[in-house]
């Protein structure tokens, strides 16, 4: 995938009363989870990211419906669909996100090696094109 990010397959432990994942940060995921967030009650065609960080790293989840996920590293993109609340998404620093397509009911949930710094954001993509091209 682009520049690190990869899809991760956390497995899951199957039982007749329900499923259950688990997930350890610096174990299953290459960071200490310092904030979570989620995304739910997307409206229809809505967008969501539209940027990049410098320094932050997130894993993204699925937990319920699907979605797909476009990353960018200025020189080429791809989009990821995620679907199964087992199998959640790196995403590295320096890589333009946009999350969109999201089906009715869906749940995103991001968890992120940091806390909230508004520094650490490209939201211009001319901008952070600008940056990765150095």
């Amino acid at each position: 995938m682009l520049g690190g990010c990869q899809l991760i397959n956390l497995g899951k432990i199957e039982d007749r009363r329900g499923n259950l994942t688990f997930i350890e940060g610096q174990n299953h995921i290459p960071f200490e989870i310092k904030r979570v967030f989620y995304l739910y009650d997307v409206p229809g065609g809505a967008a969501r990211g539209g940027h990049a960080h410098k320094q932050l790293q997130q894993f993204i989840v699925p937990l319920a419906g699907s979605f797909d996920v476009r990353l960018d590293n200025g020189r080429e993109s791809v989009v990821v669909q995620l679907n199964r609340p087992f199998i959640g998404l790196y995403v590295c620093p320096m890589v333009w996100g946009e999350l969109s397509n999201f089906s009715s009911g869906s749940v995103c949930m991001v968890l992120a090696s940091d806390k909230f710094d508004e520094s650490d954001y490209y939201r211009n993509y001319t901008e952070f094109k600008a940056a990765v091209m150095v």
